[in-house]
This record gives structure tokens, C-alpha cells and sequence, in this order.
């Protein structure tokens, strides 16, 4: 027998795995490339569908020997192998934040992110094991419905890994398709959905060799159907009038940004400034722009930013308001939270945003990691959540939703606001600050992220960070003004707000993702069932 040299699968999935990373924002221009996304779940696909064919070799050199392993070990293995690469590549840079600063030792701070990738591999480990326990070689050959099941257990998968330790689905593969022909789904089914229409096609494709002419027309529909809908100008939104907006990136080095010396004093007094003299309708600041509470600013800051944003222009109408990222709380015995703050004309108080989605070991510490955050010499906390839905800030005709940081990352707790269609937001506001990892392409994955939102939902995201990405993101998910990253400005911009209800925010809003949930675990208990008829 002739030896035969090949890629070993093991670094084919690897690779796709990387390559899935770098779809959600390319490292040299920050942009999605869909495309790239469904090539490298398809890579993955197509390897499984070798180990179903009991045709894979481990050794690095020949295929000579088969693997004496069932398929579904094998498979386990490379999706297992296809996410670790993928989820390391994604969020590589929380290296950054623990090492620069917070001081963890640098192969510590390595070891936890991979152990992070690891850990949340498992889910797509086990998503694979499972699709290859259900069907054999034979049942996959001309097997339509195995598609529909991969996609099924891919997406729960997805879904999974949402809600682990309160979630962390960055990178979620939906977010590649932020632009291209799957974007015209996102306001019907979102970016879990999208996620799942990709894994389906990229089952289907290793096999479009062989596949009849009704298959084809299938992955043709699926790919035309949005695109249609985009140019021919399907919108479930109307316009709801515009606004002005000023929105402020102070640049604020993260090493420097809690020092009471030096970053405390520079936020106050650049913040201070430019929220005095900004002549914007609305003015946005971001989180934690204001590092201090209210009692520990300066005598007479606070008020002195009360007053500014209280006065009405000539005739009691008008003037400015503004939304200010600021710690509260404390006061007899309080918790303390992450909120953005909003000042007005004619408020009794002012409006408050508290954050809800926390960061875990930032902004709150799971129960036995304790002595992982002491290691670090980063400024943490257990803060209080704010409620799910809360109310928006009704200003100039618009009613402007707030979310701080990463809570953008979770459109079903967004979509609690849209329950009501009459008092839905006409437009999101995403107060951020991730300095903590650096000039890094965590900035540009968290632009399409809030790109994203955009598209579900069709309303605008204003963004308003301390080192990018500051952006006025239009209904479309287009990005129609932005600020250099990593510099100090203003963006002065406009955009236009919207009314009325997607598909999305409608199902979403009432029963979050349980219809997702639904759909998926359907599907495979519909496989299971098979699987158990064809064994009789």
C-alpha cells in the first residue's frame, strides 16, 4: 500500500478554527468577512464528514493507519480543537488586561485565556460528538436533514456558551455576517439565527459536487432571499425624527485612568470642559467618564453639571442634555453600580441607567474565584446589577436605550425594551470603555457587535468609548461617522432615529431565545428518533 502525505485533520481544523476568529474583524482593517466565516465552519464540516467515513489518520506524516476510534471521539476532538482555536483567537487580548494591567504574571495570564477557550470548547466538542452519534457514513451521504441537524446542535452550542457564567458569546460566527448576503436575515432571526443558516450551509457545501440540481437551488435561495429583501428595500422601521449629537472619546490611558493623581484628575477636568461648552442637542460621555461618585468629585462639579444640563433656552423649551458614564451608589449602605447617568431640562431628578449584564471578575467575582482576581492589581468589585428593561430616556422627541460595555453583546436582554412598541426606544446608546485591552481588534469585534444590534432591531447605535470605537451607527448597521481610535475627540454627528417593530424585537421581546432553544433541541430529538428507527 502506497503511503499517502496530507494535511493532518488535526491542524485543518486548527487552522479554520483561526480563521473563524479573524472573520469576525480582520486584524489588518478590523472588517467581518463572511465569506471567510463560512469557509472555515465548512473546513470543519468536511472533516467531520471524513471521520463518519472512518478515513482519518492521527500520525503527522501518513494516513496509512486508521484511527482505531469511533467517529464521534474523533469528531469530539476536532470540533473540541476547531472552537479552541477559534475562541483563543477571538478574545486573545484579555491577555492584555491581565497582564499589563493587572499585573498577573504573563504565563498565568496566558494559561487563563486558553483555559477560558478550552472550557467553553467543550460545548462545540460536544456538539460534534453528538451530530456524528447520530448519523453514520451511510445516513449522511444525500442526507438533507443532517445538515439541519448540525446547524441545530452548532447553535445550541452557541446558545450555550451564551449563558455559562452569566454568558460570554463574543465572537459568535453571526457576527462575520454583519455585512454580505446572511446580513438581511439579522432582523428576523438575529445573530444566533444567522449563526445557525451559516452552519447549515457550511454542511451543505463540501458535498454541492454531488449534490443534485434541488440542493443547489436550496443554498441559492438561502443566500438570495436577504439580499432581495436588502435592495428591495424590505424595512419593518420608519423614521422618527433626527438629532444632533456630540459624542466624547477622552482617551483616558487605562494604567492611569483610576490614579487619583493623574487619570482622575485628567478625565475630570477634559470631561468637564468639553461637557460645558459641547452646543450638541445630546451629549454622550462614556462609562465611567466621570470616575468618582458624586460625593467624592470636587465641591460643586457635580452640581455645577446639574445646572448646566437643567437650563431650558428662552421660552422654557429646549436646551441640552447629556448621558454621562458614572459610578453610583454607596449612600447609607448601598451597593454600587455601573450606570450612565442622564441630565435634562425640566427632570425632577435625573435619569438613571444601572447596569444589568456584569462582567464576571471585573465587575463581580463567581463564588470560589476569589483568590484568581487577588492575584491581580485591577480595581474590581462586586457591583450591583440593574432590573432587565428599564426604562429609556425620553429626550428631543426620542427615546435614547442605554447599555455600558459589553451588555450590547446580548440582544435578547436589549430586547426586553422593545415589548412594548409604543414606548420602544427609537435608538441605543453604548457607553464602553475597553482600554483594558489595548489598541487591539477587541475594538473592532465590539463595533460589529454593536453593528449587529443595529440590523436586529433597526434602530441607530450611538457608541460613545474612552478609546474607540466612537461611532454613529445608522439603522442599517452602516457606520456613518466614527473618530480615530486611541485619540481624543469629539464626534459631532447626526442620526436619525426609528419607530415600529422587527420580527425579531417582536419574538425576542416576549420569549427571548427559547424559540431558538426550541427549534434546535426539536430538530435533534427528531434525529434521535430516526437514528433509533433505522437501528431496528
Amino acid at each position: 500500500m502506497r503511503l499517502r502525505r496530507r494535511i493532518p485533520p488535526s491542524l485543518v481544523v486548527l487552522l479554520a478554527g483561526l480563521a473563524q476568529a479573524v472573520s469576525v474583524a480582520a486584524p489588518w482593517n478590523g472588517q467581518p468577512l463572511w465569506w471567510l466565516q463560512l469557509l472555515s465552519l465548512t473546513a470543519l464540516a468536511w472533516q467531520l464528514g471524513r471521520c463518519a467515513e472512518r478515513e482519518l489518520s492521527w500520525s503527522s506524516s501518513t494516513w496509512l493507519d486508521l484511527d482505531p476510534r469511533p467517529a464521534w471521539q474523533r469528531g469530539a476532538w476536532l470540533g473540541w480543537l476547531f472552537a479552541c482555536g477559534w475562541l483563543a483567537g477571538s478574545f486573545w487580548w484579555l491577555y492584555i488586561s491581565m497582564h499589563t494591567y493587572g499585573g498577573l504574571a504573563a504565563p498565568l495570564a496566558a494559561l487563563a485565556v486558553l483555559a477560558l477557550a478550552a472550557a467553553l470548547a467543550l460545548y462545540y466538542g460536544a456538539a460534534c460528538a453528538a451530530f456524528l452519534m447520530l448519523f453514520k457514513a451511510r445516513d449522511l451521504v444525500g442526507r438533507s436533514g443532517a445538515g439541519l441537524v448540525f446547524a441545530a446542535l452548532w447553535t445550541l452550542a452557541e446558545l450555550a456558551r451564551g449563558r455559562w457564567l452569566t454568558g460570554f458569546p463574543w465572537g459568535a460566527g453571526g457576527y462575520a455576517h454583519v455585512e454580505g448576503p446572511l446580513a438581511g436575515y439579522a432582523p428576523w432571526v438575529g445573530v444566533y439565527g444567522i449563526g445557525a443558516v451559516a452552519a447549515w450551509m457550511a454542511w451543505q457545501l463540501p458535498q454541492l459536487p454531488q449534490s443534485g440540481w434541488g440542493r443547489r437551488l436550496a443554498l441559492a435561495a438561502v443566500l438570495g432571499l436577504p439580499l432581495a429583501a436588502q435592495y428591495g428595500g424590505l424595512s419593518f422601521s420608519e423614521p422618527a425624527g433626527r438629532q444632533g449629537v456630540a459624542l466624547l472619546q477622552g482617551n483616558i490611558p487605562q494604567d492611569e485612568k483610576f490614579q487619583p493623581g493623574t487619570g482622575v484628575g485628567d478625565a475630570l477636568r477634559w470631561y468637564g470642559e468639553q461637557l460645558r461648552v459641547a452646543s450638541a442637542p445630546l451629549v454622550v460621555a462614556p462609562e465611567t467618564a466621570v470616575p468618582l461618585l458624586p460625593r467624592q468629585m470636587p465641591p460643586g462639579y457635580w452640581a455645577a453639571l446639574q445646572a448646566r444640563y437643567g437650563r431650558a433656552e428662552a421660552g422654557g423649551r429646549g436646551g441640552q442634555a447629556a448621558l454621562i458614564g458614572a459610578p453610583l451608589g454607596g449612600e447609607a449602605g448601598s451597593g454600587y453600580t455601573n450606570s450612565a447617568v442622564g441630565l435634562q431640562p425640566g427632570a425632577s431628578s435625573p435619569y438613571r441607567y444601572d447596569k444589568h449584564h456584569l462582567v464576571p471578575f471585573g465587575e463581580f467575582i463567581p463564588p470560589g474565584f476569589r483568590w484568581f482576581t487577588s492575584m491581580m492589581n485591577i480595581p474590581l468589585g462586586d457591583f450591583d446589577r440593574g432590573a432587565v428593561g428599564q426604562r429609556s430616556m425620553d429626550w428631543g422627541g426620542q427615546r435614547l436605550a442605554p447599555n455600558v460595555c459589553y451588555e450590547d453583546l446580548f440582544g435578547e436582554e436589549l430586547g426586553a425594551r422593545f415589548a412594548d412598541g409604543a414606548s420602544a426606544p427609537t435608538a441605543m446608546v453604548n457607553l464602553s470603555n475597553i482600554a483594558w485591552f489595548g489598541n487591539t481588534v477587541a475594538i473592532d469585534q465590539h463595533l460589529q457587535i454593536s453593528r449587529m444590534r443595529a440590523l436586529e432591531f433597526e434602530r441607530p447605535m450611538l457608541r460613545a468609548t474612552n478609546t474607540g470605537a466612537t461611532a454613529i451607527i445608522d439603522h442599517r448597521g452602516r457606520v456613518t461617522h466614527s473618530l480615530p481610535r486611541h485619540t481624543r475627540g469629539v464626534l459631532i454627528g447626526e442620526y436619525e432615529g426609528r419607530s415600529g417593530l422587527t420580527p425579531y424585537a417582536r419574538w425576542v421581546s416576549r420569549l427571548g431565545l427559547w424559540p431558538l432553544w426550541g427549534l434546535a433541541l426539536a430538530l435533534v430529538a427528531a434525529a434521535m428518533l430516526a437514528a433509533r428507527l433505522r437501528r431496528r
